[in-house]
C-alpha cells in the first residue's frame, strides 16, 4: 500500500498557543494552514504518521529511526511545559525499515539516540494534527549530512516498508524554508533566502517533486534552510509518483520562511508503475525485481511485445522493446525491457541513481504485426511500421513526436535497421496500446 498522502510543514513553536501566548497571530496563515493539514489527515485515519524531522537525532553518515515503543516530550525548553506528548511508536515500521536498510547496506537504522525524547520538528505538527486526530502510531526518522541522493534512497526505503507491512501512512516532512529572508530575521539577510524560497515553493505547487534533487547544496545552505533534505525524503517515500499539489500557505513574517504544501498521489497506470518500479530496484540494487503479486491479473498471464521509453526533462533517456512476446508473460516482458532500456540502450549512458526521480516512463504494448502492401495503408499516429529486408528489420512506434508522414515514418525505421534506400523491403503495421 502506497504513502496515501504527505505534507509539508513548518515547525516555529511560536504557532503554539501556549508558546506564542497572542505572538502566533503574527503568522495566522500559516496556523489556518496546519489546522487544513490536520483535518486532511483525520480525514485520511492513517494507521501511522511518519515525520521527518531536521531536529530529531542527526549524524553526519547515518539516517536515525526512532526506536523504542514510546516517545515523549514537551515545550518546557520554550516556557509550555504542561504541553505534553507521550506517542506510541510503530516499532513493525521502524523495524522493518532497518532491516530493509541492513539489507543492501544502506547507513539507516536504529543505533544512535536512546532517550526516546521528542522533539520541536515533531510536535510541532503533533500539535495540531492531535487536535483533530489521535488514532495513530508515530515513526520519526531524522536527517544526514550524505547526500541529497541519499535522502531520496532513504525515503524509498520508507515506501517499501510501508507496503511490507500494509500500513495506512501519512508523511510528514517537517522544515523550515529559508532563514535569511529579513534584515531583523535570526540569520540577518542573503540574497539567496528569498531565491530558494520563490524557487521551493514553485516546485511544491507544482508538484515537481524530482526538481527538489537539483537544488545547488552550497546553494541551500547559503539560504540557511532547514527541510530541504526532509523534503527530499519525502519525495523518495512517494516513489517518483505523479501526484495533485496544493500550496496552501506561505509566510515570511519573522524572516524565516513557513511553506504548508499537500501532496496526494495520483493513481498510476500499472503498467508504467511496473516499469518505474523496476527501473528503480535495478539501479538501486542491482536485482532483478520479482513479478509483485498486486498488479493485473492480464499481465501475468498475457503475452505480447512490449516497448519500454524513458525520457528525462522532455528529452529521450533510453528506448527497448519487443516486436513479439520472448518472456513467459507480458509483466516478465515489461521488467526485462524497462533494465534494457534503462541500461544497456547503446545511445545512451545508464541511468544514475540521481535520476531516478527525473524520469518519465512510456509503456507501449504492441498488437499483432500484419503484412500490408503500400504505404496507403500506414497512419502515422495510429499505426507503428516494421520495414524488413532480408535478415534486416527496422520497427518506429506510431504517433511520436517530430515524425508527421507515412513517408518519414519508413525512412526512419529504414535507418534504423541498416536497410539502404535502394533495397526491397517488406512491411508490417501493428497497433499499439500506449500507458502513460
Amino acid at each position: 500500500m502506497p504513502v496515501l498522502a504527505a505534507f509539508i510543514v513548518p515547525h516555529p513553536p511560536l504557532i503554539v498557543q501556549e508558546v506564542g501566548r497572542g505572538n502566533e497571530k503574527e503568522v495566522q496563515k500559516t496556523i489556518d494552514s496546519y489546522r487544513e493539514v490536520a483535518r486532511q489527515i483525520a480525514a485520511l485515519k492513517p494507521d501511522t504518521v511518519i515525520v521527518s524531522s531536521p531536529h530529531a537525532p542527526m549524524y553526519r553518515d547515518y539516517f536515525h529511526i526512532s526506536g523504542g515503543e514510546r516517545g515523549v516530550g514537551s515545550f518546557a525548553d520554550f516556557t509550555a511545559p504542561q504541553v505534553r506528548f507521550d506517542e506510541k511508536y510503530d516499532t513493525e515500521l521502524a523495524l522493518t525499515l532497518a532491516q530493509l536498510a541492513q539489507q543492501e547496506n544502506f547507513p539507516a537504522g536504529l543505533d544512535g539516540a536512546r532517550s526516546g525524547e521528542l522533539d520541536h520538528g515533531t510536535m510541532v505538527p503533533l500539535y495540531f494534527l492531535e487536535k483533530e486526530y489521535k488514532g495513530f502510531d508515530l515513526m520519526r526518522v531524522g536527517l544526514s549530512w550524505l547526500s541529497f541522493k541519499k535522502h531520496y534512497r532513504f525515503g524509498q526505503l520508507i515506501a517499501q516498508a510501508v507496503e511490507q507491512t500494509q500500513r495506512r501512512v501519512v508523511y510528514i516532512a517537517s522544515g523550515d524554508l529559508s532563514h535569511k529572508l529579513q534584515s531583523y530575521g535570526p540569520y540577518g539577510f542573503a540574497p539567496q533566502g528569498p531565491q530558494y524560497d520563490a524557487r521551493l515553493i514553485d516546485v511544491c505547487a507544482h508538484g515537481a517533486l524530482g526538481e527538489l534533487m537539483d537544488f545547488d547544496e552550497g546553494f541551500c545552505e547559503q539560504a540557511a534552510e532547514c527541510g530541504h533534505r526532509s523534503f527530499i525524503i519525502m519525495s523518495g517515500a512517494l516513489g517518483g509518483a505523479n501526484v495533485k499539489a496544493h500550496m496552501l500557505s506561505h509566510e515570511d513574517v519573522t524572516g524565516v520562511g513557513y511553506g504548508v504544501c499537500t501532496f496526494y498521489p495520483q493513481s498510476k497506470d500499472a503498467y508504467v508503475g511496473l516499469a518505474q518500479k523496476t527501473i528503480e530496484h535495478y539501479v538501486t540494487t542491482g536485482k532483478i525485481l520479482a513479478v509483485p503479486e498486486n498488479i493485473p491479473e492480464e499481465m501475468k498471464t498475457a503475452r505480447a511485445g512490449a516497448f519500454v521509453s524513458i525520457h528525462k526533462h522532455g528529452e529521450l533517456r533510453g528506448c527497448i522493446g519487443t516486436i513479439a512476446p520472448t518472456e513467459p508473460s507480458l509483466a516478465q516482458e515489461i521488467i526485462s525491457n524497462a533494465i534494457s532500456a534503462s541500461t544497456r540502450d547503446p545511445r545512451f549512458d545508464a541511468i544514475t541513481q540521481d535520476e531516478l526521480s527525473q524520469l518519465e516512463i512510456n509503456v507501449d504494448i504492441l498488437g499483432e504485426p500484419e503484412e500490408i502492401s503500400s504505404l496507403d495503408e500506414l497512419d502515422v499516429k495510429r499505426y507503428g511500421v516494421i520495414v524488413s529486408s532480408g535478415y534486416k528489420r527496422g520497427l518506429l512506434l506510431p504517433d511520436l513526436e517530430g515524425v508527421d508522414s507515412v513517408e518519414q515514418q519508413v525512412r526512419i525505421a529504414r535507418i534504423k535497421g541498416g536497410i539502404r534506400q535502394d533495397e526491397p523491403i517488406t512491411l508490417h503495421r501493428f497497433e499499439v496500446i500506449r500507458h502513460r
